[in-house]
C-alpha cells in the first residue's frame, strides 16, 4: 500500500475536504459514532485494503480508532472526480 493514499486521504480530512454519503450518516449515528471519532479513525488508522471492482473508483477500506482510543472503526472511502474524499459507510468492528 503506498504511502502517499494514506497521506493524501489525511490531508483531505485535516482540510475537512471530505463529504459523507446519507449511508455512512446513517451508520455513524446506529453505532454511536460521530464525526471525530471518523476523523480519529483515519487520521491515525491504516488503509487495510483497496477495492478496484467500483466503476467510480477505487475504494479504500480504513481501521483505526474512535477518539476514546478503544473502539475500533472501520471507514469506507473513495476520492471523488472532484478531488474530495467521500466516505462511503463507516462503522464499529465488531
Amino acid at each position: 500500500m503506498p504511502r502517499a493514499w494514506i497521506e493524501r486521504i489525511r490531508e483531505s480530512v485535516r482540510l475537512q475536504k471530505y463529504d459523507m454519503t446519507a449511508h455512512a450518516l446513517e451508520e455513524m449515528a446506529e453505532d454511536g459514532l460521530d464525526i471525530v471519532d471518523l476523523e480519529h479513525a483515519v487520521l491515525a488508522g491504516r488503509v487495510m485494503r483497496i477495492e478496484r471492482d467500483d466503476p467510480r473508483g477505487n475504494k479504500h477500506v480504513i481501521e483505526g480508532l474512535a477518539a476514546d482510543g478503544v473502539t475500533p472503526v472501520g471507514v469506507v472511502g473513495r476520492f471523488t472526480g472532484g478531488g474530495r474524499y467521500l466516505i462511503i459507510t463507516i462503522y464499529v468492528i465488531t
